[in-house]
């Protein structure tokens, strides 16, 4: 059901084993994070800070005797997340399904226990109580009950006014254009209005802080702009703040203000994504179709003579794809001749040349996930807890 606000429990100390290198953006921003914990101006800090949060699985059974020793298995499902939210801000969780956005999300909450790191929402620690508005992943709803009765009754439980209960409802329902739906029971309901409906219960009484796994999951391109504008009104508040999990990067360039792109359990990069565009669009992009895939050699031959830096990123079938530093694409007139030439002479179907965009260093890094995913070769004890905690 709908939490309305977290209880949980102890800080918890980072594992010596959570020290290592990543990209500059995300070891500031744990700086950044480590100071606002330490900082004693509740004023100036983030609405939530989130500090090296790690939560670690076991699972297979553990057996200890005189002759034979084997422990427990163990999965990293995050490991040392660290990141601010703002006064204002919408903060996106941009990864492939699997890789801790989830775990994240129910850690802040506090339904998760982590196993090291630390939260803290508008200056109280998770041990406390603080107002939360949370759409989850799942849509918990009673199917018996009307769209209209699980307002009504979430308003209640927000000890919202039964005349102000009814004003917010309208008001709701008229942003996400569900006023012909109010009366019909949820188990009717398409699986894009169920998801409306879990996001509605999710704006009552304006939260401080407002966590939204994937709010727009199952509804169609009308319905998710609905919900972009939903959530750009209700986030007018410059004191409140924001963290929306997504796998497409189209609605967190249409939503968040600053993208943190997670994989296999840790932040790979974050910034804005006019930065983050400048940032990754440093090098071109080589695409390049052969006729058969006895070509392939041949012409990865000539694409390193043309470009000696250029980097191979993947060969499938006769599809071959490069990445080129700027440098060494200069001058482009020279480097369309050459391509041309190469085009003719090996008969190439077709080739392109751009730069490197964000959306293609986001399909980089899920191929990296999939790699990631298939090289630990999980077990069924693993699958089981990663599709209980992160689907």
């Amino acid at each position: 059901v709908f939490r309305i606000s977290p209880q949980r429990k102890r800080t918890h100390q980072d594992p010596k084993e959570l020290s290592e290198e990543n990209d500059r953006d995300v070891l500031d921003e744990r700086t950044r994070a480590q100071s606002a914990l330490a900082s004693a101006n509740e004023e100036e800090k983030p609405v939530i800070i989130v500090h090296n949060l790690c939560k670690e699985y076991r699972y297979g059974e553990a057996c200890s005797t005189p002759c034979f020793k084997r422990q427990q298995k163990r999965k990293l499902a995050t490991k040392n997340v660290s990141f601010c939210v703002k006064k204002g801000e919408i903060l996106g969780l941009l990864g492939p399904n699997g890789a801790g956005k989830s775990t994240t999300i129910s850690m802040i909450m506090g339904d998760v226990d982590p196993t090291a790191g630390q939260v803290q929402i508008k200056g109280a620690t998770t041990e406390e109580n603080a107002a939360l508005g949370y759409c989850p992943q799942e849509n918990p709803l009673w199917s018996n009950l009307t769209m209209k009765e699980h307002l009504e009754i979430f308003a209640a439980v927000k000890g919202i006014r039964k005349d102000d209960a009814m004003m917010a409802i309208n008001r709701i329902a008229r942003v996400l254009v569900l006023e012909e739906h109010l009366k019909k029971t949820t188990k009717t309901l398409s699986a894009g209005l169920s998801r409306k409906l879990c996001f509605a219960l999710s704006m009552f009484s304006n939260p401080v802080v407002w966590l939204l796994d994937e709010p727009t999951t199952g509804l169609d391109p009308k319905g998710k702009h609905q919900v972009w504008r939903a959530i750009h009104t209700m986030l007018q508040n410059k004191d409140e703040g924001a963290i929306l999990t997504t796998h497409h990067m189209e609605e967190a360039e249409a939503v968040c203000d600053r993208v943190a792109i997670m994989v296999s359990g840790q932040l790979r990069c974050l910034g804005s994504i006019q930065y983050l565009k400048s940032k990754f669009g440093k090098n071109y992009l080589l695409q390049i179709k052969v006729k058969g895939v006895e070509q392939g050699d041949l012409v990865n031959t000539q694409i390193l003579k043309i470009f000696p830096q250029a980097a191979r990123q993947e060969r499938i079938s006769t599809l071959l794809v490069y990445k080129i530093p700027m440098e060494d694409a200069l001058p482009l007139s020279r480097a369309f001749a050459m391509l041309e030439d190469a085009k003719q002479h090996f008969s190439l179907e077709e080739y392109s040349f751009s730069l490197n965009t964000l959306e293609q260093v986001f399909l980089e890094l899920c191929k990296e996930h999939e790699r990631d995913y298939f090289e630990s070769a999980p077990t069924s004890e693993w699958r089981e807890l990663q599709h209980q905690q992160d689907n």
